[in-house]
C-alpha cells in the first residue's frame, strides 16, 4: 500500500543532490559500505525505493524476496557467511510485523542484523487519530527483541543512530538492532564529514589481558588431555584459520558444539561433534583442560557441567574466550577468562604458547575411532530400506547418500526436524560452511538461509560456490516461494528434500506419549504434494527419486546442469518418527537438572 499524501516532494526518479549536501538514504549506504556490507534484503516500498536504486547503482546485491521474514533470514545468513553485520529493511506496519520471526531468531541466534523499518512521517504518526492506514507503533513491538532500537528523526542524526545500531549489534554477545526510518527524512540532506572506518567509532579486535593469557598458556602446557571446544562464533567471526593454528600447536581433539558444526579447513579429521560422535564423548570425559571458543556453554553442551562433563569436573580447568564479560561464569565456573574478540584473542593465545607443542598420542586414537564409527554407520545404513521394496527410503540412508554427494568447497544448509537429528549422526561430509538454525529451532529457514548465504558469499568473494540444502518436506514448505529468488539469481543450489508427508518429530512425540495407534492429530497432511513439480512451476528443475542409489547421481546431474534443482525423495514415515538415532541424547538438552 502506498500513501501518496506523504510521498517526498521530490519525485522518486530524481536522485539528484543539492550541492554541498547528501540525502539521508545515500548517507545510510555510505555508513554500511564502511563496514564492508554489499548486500541488501527487503521488499521495496516508498520508504526504500531510493535506497534500493542507489544500492544497485553502487554495485550492491539487492534482493527482494516474497516474504519479509525471508528477508530477515537471508540477512542473518549473510552475516554468518561474511562475518560482518548485515542489513535488512521492512515496510511500515505489516512488513515489520512479518519480519518479527526473523528478528526474534536473530536475537536467539546472536546474529548482528540491522533491521531498518519504514514508518509514516512523524507529523502523521503523532496525531491523535483513529482509522489510520497501514500504521502501528513499531518500536514497542520490536524493542524487546533487539539490543538497540533507535530512530532517525532529523537528517543530522543519521551517523550517530546508524553507528550506534552497528556498534551495539557487534559488541558483547552479537545480536539484532532496529532503526526506524520515517518517510519525512528520506530526502533530507546533511553536510556529512568523511565516513569513519569501523575501528574509529567502535571497539574492534579487542585483545585479552596479558596476565590471563600467561595463566592460560601455563594451564594448557600442564594439561595431559586438553581439548578445544569450538562454538558457533568461530564460524561467524571467520576465525577458522586462527583456531587451526592453535589446534595444531595443542595437538588436541576439537569438539564441535551443536552450533559450531562448520568444520575448519585442514583439521576436519580431528574434529568431533559433541554427543553425536562417540569420539567426542571419550575426549570430553578424558579432558583435564578445556579451551572454550565462541560458545555460550548452553543446554546442548549440558552447560559444561553435567552428563559427560560430570566425572572429571573437579580436576578440569576451563579457559573461556568470550567477548561478552557478563557471560563469564554464568553457566558454569570459569578458571581463566579471556575477555575479547576471538579474532584477536586466539592468535594471542597461540603466541603465548611459544615453541611448546602438545603430545598427539590421544588425538591419533580419537581420529581412528571417529573414522571407524563413520564407516560403520554408513555400512549399517545399507541394511535399511532403500526404496526398492514396498518401503520408502530409510532416513539414515537418505542422509548418507545425499551428504556423500556434497560438492567440494560447497555451502551446506540444513533445515528440518527429524532429518536434522538423523544428520547429526549420519552425515558423511565435513563442510567448512554450515548454515542452520542451531539455537532457536526455527524450522523453515533453509531456503532463505541458502539464498542469503550464497548471494552474500558471491558479493564478498566473487565466487559462485555451490550450495546444498538438506531438508524435509514440512520445513521446505514454509518459504518455498523463495525458490523463485534462487532461480532469479541463477544460484547453483540443490535442495534434497526428504518427503514423508508428516511432521516427523511430532508424530514421534505422539507415539512416545500415547503408544502406537494413536490418532496423531494434526501431524499428517496430503500425500499428493510433489516438491519437484512445485519447483518446475517456480522455474527450477525437479527430479523425483525413489531409490537410495539414485540420490547421488541426481545430485551430480543437478550441479552439471547448473541453476536450481529440487530433488523429491520419499522417505519412510515410520522410520522417520520412530528410529531417530541417539534421540535419547538429544532429549537431554531439555532436561536441565536431570542430566
Amino acid at each position: 500500500m502506498s500513501y501518496a499524501d506523504e510521498k517526498p516532494k521530490t519525485a522518486t526518479s530524481d536522485l539528484s543532490v543539492k550541492e554541498g549536501g547528501i540525502p539521508v538514504y545515500k548517507r545510510i549506504l555510505d555508513l554500511f559500505e564502511a563496514e564492508g556490507i554489499k548486500t541488501l534484503f527487503g521488499i521495496p516500498d516508498p520508504n526504500f525505493v531510493h535506497l534500493c536504486l542507489e544500492a544497485e547503482a553502487r554495485g550492491w546485491t539487492v534482493v527482494s524476496p516474497h516474504h519479509e521474514a525471508s528477508a530477515g533470514f537471508m540477512a542473518e545468513a549473510a552475516s554468518r557467511i561474511t562475518g560482518k553485520p548485515a542489513l535488512c529493511f521492512g515496510t511500515l506496519g505489516p512488513g515489520l510485523a512479518n519480519m518479527m520471526p526473523a528478528i526474534q531468531c536473530c536475537k536467539v541466534e546472536n546474529s548482528p542484523v540491522i533491521f531498518l523499518g519504514g514508518q509514516r512521517a512523524r507529523v502523521t504518526e503523532r496525531r491523535v487519530r483513529r482509522g489510520r492506514i497501514q500504521f502501528v507503533r513499531q518500536e514497542p513491538m520490536i524493542e524487546d527483541s533487539v539490543k538497540y532500537s533507535g530512530a532517525i528523526e532529523y537528517a543530522d542524526q543519521t551517523d550517530e543512530v546508524i553507528r550506534e545500531a552497528i556498534r551495539v549489534a557487534m559488541s558483547g554477545t552479537p545480536g539484532p538492532t532496529y532503526v526506524e526510518y520515517p518517510s519525512h527524512i528520506i530526502l533530507e540532506e546533511l553536510d556529512a564529514p568523511e565516513v569513519l572506518p569501523p575501528h574509529r567509532y567502535r571497539l574492534t579486535n579487542q585483545g585479552a589481558d596479558i596476565d590471563q593469557l600467561a595463566k592460560a598458556a601455563e594451564a594448557i602446557k600442564a594439561a595431559k588431555h586438553p581439548i578445544l571446544l569450538v562454538g558457533h562464533a568461530v564460524h561467524t567471526t571467520k576465525s577458522g584459520e586462527k583456531v587451526k593454528e592453535l589446534a595444531l600447536k595443542m595437538n588436541c581433539p576439537v569438539i564441535q558444539t551443536s552450533g559450531g558444526t562448520s568444520y575448519i579447513k585442514g583439521i576436519e579429521d580431528r574434529t568431533f561433534q559433541y554427543v553425536f560422535a562417540d569420539a567426542s564423548i571419550d575426549a570430553v570425559e578424558a579432558s583435564d583442560c578445556v579451551v572454550a571458543l565462541g560458545t555460550e556453554l548452553g543446554e546442548p553442551l549440558h552447560f559444561g557441567r553435567w552428563r559427560h562433563w560430570y566425572e572429571g569436573e573437579e580436576g578440569r580447568k576451563w579457559i573461556y574466550v568470550q567477548q561478552d564479560p557478563t557471560a563469564i561464569g554464568v553457566n558454569r565456573p570459569i578458571d581463566i577468562p579471556l575477555v575479547g574478540d576471538l579474532r584477536a584473542v586466539v592468535p594471542q593465545l597461540t603466541r603465548s604458547l611459544g615453541d611448546w607443542q602438545g603430545d598427539d598420542a590421544d588425538l591419533k586414537k580419537f581420529v581412528r575411532d571417529a573414522d571407524a564409527e563413520l564407516a560403520e554407520l554408513a555400512a549399517e545404513t545399507l541394511t535399511k530400506s532403500d526404496g526398492t521394496g514396498n518401503v520408502a527410503i530409510h532416513t539414515s540412508r537418505f542422509i548418507v547418500e545425499a551428504t556423500k554427494a556434497f560438492p567440494k568447497d560447497g555451502i551446506m544448509i540444513r533445515d528440518g526436524g527429524a532429518t536434522v537429528v538423523f544428520g547429526w549422526t549420519y552425515n558423511q561430509c565435513k563442510p567448512n560452511d554450515v548454515i542452520w538454525n542451531q539455537n532457536y529451532g526455527h524450522i523453515g529457514t533453509g531456503l532463505p538461509y541458502a539464498t542469503g548465504a550464497m548471494l552474500a558469499d558471491q558479493a564478498e568473494t566473487g565466487q559462485n560456490r555451490p550450495g546444498m540444502l538438506v531438508t524435509s518436506d514440512s520445513s521446505f514448505l514454509f518459504h518455498i516461494a523463495e525458490l523463485e529468488v534462487a532461480v532469479r539469481k541463477n544460484l547453483p543450489l540443490v535442495c534434497v528434500v526428504g518427503v514423508d508427508f508428516q511432521w516427523g518429530l511430532e508424530v514421534g512425540v505422539y507415539k512416545r506419549t500415547f503408544g502406537m495407534g494413536t490418532a496423531e492429530t494434526g501431524t499428517h497432511w496430503s500425500d499428493t504434494v510433489r516438491m519437484d513439480k512445485i519447483a518446475e512451476g517456480l522455474g527450477a528443475a525437479g527430479e523425483f527419486v525413489t531409490k537410495a542409489d539414485e540420490i547421488g547421481p541426481a545430485i551430480e546431474r543437478a550441479y552439471e546442469r547448473g541453476g536450481v534443482t529440487v530433488i523429491h525423495v520419499p522417505i519412510d514415515p515410520k522410520a522417520n518418527s520412530e528410529e531417530m538415532p541417539k534421540y535419547d541424547k538429544f532429549r537431554t538438552w531439555y532436561a536441565e537438572g536431570q542430566q
